[in-house]
């Protein structure tokens, strides 16, 4: 069983992707960086544990907020559901689809047998539209291959993984609203919000002061590392390349910033928009450093990605210090 006429959402990332398929289930066509800005999904966080094999960089939100914002900015009933039994898990999942209804799936993609380069990561969507004996039918990011499909058995597994930003099973799904939304007004919305959130971190890990963070630790990251090839290179690959759709998803906010200056004309955004241009080109710039670094062992490159890391911060606080004044 598969559903008729569902529109795919061609994406980067796979919760804008995700959740892009259940908008166009509803009518519901934008692009992904207007998803990721009404998201408000500009972010960042350095985070280390001792059970962690090295560091990790993001650049979003945390995951599941993404999802709830579009919802919240687009006046959309989201209903999202979780259950440690994985038969209630799959039964609740296959009676919305026998409905007619696209869901969304959180898991681990490591269990996808689509993936050609498994890893663990608890924190992936993916939206399901079909089922037969054997297959799921997913709908996942370009680079993983759009429509693709895994056996039930590997999704149950991706479904139950446990680990950093897992869910016991969670799925959800959108309903029309009540009330018709303003893009404009929602889009403004989300821009201050997401705005101010960056600027006031609750830690000191997140937002421009984890950038500044990052860039003091790397020094003492380079010299404690027990595989600095791995390490530095696979942090480069998730910067540019894992549904980041580049820059640590700076690209995704310096085109949802372009889109919303052709939307509502505050130049106040145009600003914001021709200072993200050189914010993206220059993560894009630290991840080739780190990728040096990954190919070399020169210290060098570190303290380059250092000190341009401070100068990112500072870019950052002082744009989204102004997007939130709008």
């Amino acid at each position: 069983m598969k559903l008729d006429h569902l529109k795919p959402f061609v994406g980067e990332h796979c919760e804008t992707t995700a959740t892009g398929t259940l908008l166009q289930q509803l009518g519901i066509e934008l692009s992904e960086p207007m998803l990721f800005g009404l998201g408000e999904g500009l972010g960042f966080i350095f985070w280390k544990m001792k059970t962690m094999d090295f560091p990790f960089i993001g650049g979003r939100i945390k995951p599941d907020q993404l999802t709830q914002n579009i919802a919240r900015n687009l006046n959309l009933e989201l209903i999202a559901k979780e259950t440690s039994s994985s038969v209630k898990a799959w039964a609740a999942v296959k009676e919305l689809l026998d409905g007619g209804q696209a869901v969304g799936l959180k898991l681990d993609c490591f269990h996808l047998e689509y993936f050609t380069r498994p890893f663990h990561f608890a924190g992936h969507y993916v939206a399901i539209y079909g089922y037969d004996n054997h297959y799921a039918y997913l709908v996942d990011t370009r680079q993983q291959g759009g429509q693709v499909k895994t056996s039930l058995e590997s999704l149950a597994l991706a479904r139950a993984e446990k680990g950093p930003m897992g869910s016991k099973n969670l799925y959800y799904y959108l309903k029309q609203g009540k009330e018709k939304v303003d893009l404009k007004k929602a889009v403004r919305a989300a821009i201050k919000n997401n705005a101010k959130e960056y600027i006031h971190p609750p830690i000191a890990n997140i937002g421009y002061k984890g950038i500044l963070k990052t860039g003091a630790e790397l020094t003492h990251w380079f010299a404690t590392s027990k595989d600095v090839a791995n390490e530095f290179g696979t942090t480069a690959m998730l910067m540019e390349k894992a549904g980041t759709g580049g820059a640590l998803f700076r690209n995704l906010y310096r085109d949802f910033l372009r889109e919303s200056y052709a939307l509502i004309g505050l130049p106040t955004l145009k600003k914001a928009h021709l200072e993200f241009i050189e914010i993206a080109s220059r993560w894009t710039e630290v991840a080739q450093l780190l990728e040096k670094v990954s190919l070399t062992r020169d210290i060098t490159y570190v303290h380059q990605a250092s000190a341009l890391l401070k100068t990112i911060a500072g870019q950052e606080k002082t744009a989204m210090e102004q997007l939130a004044g709008i």
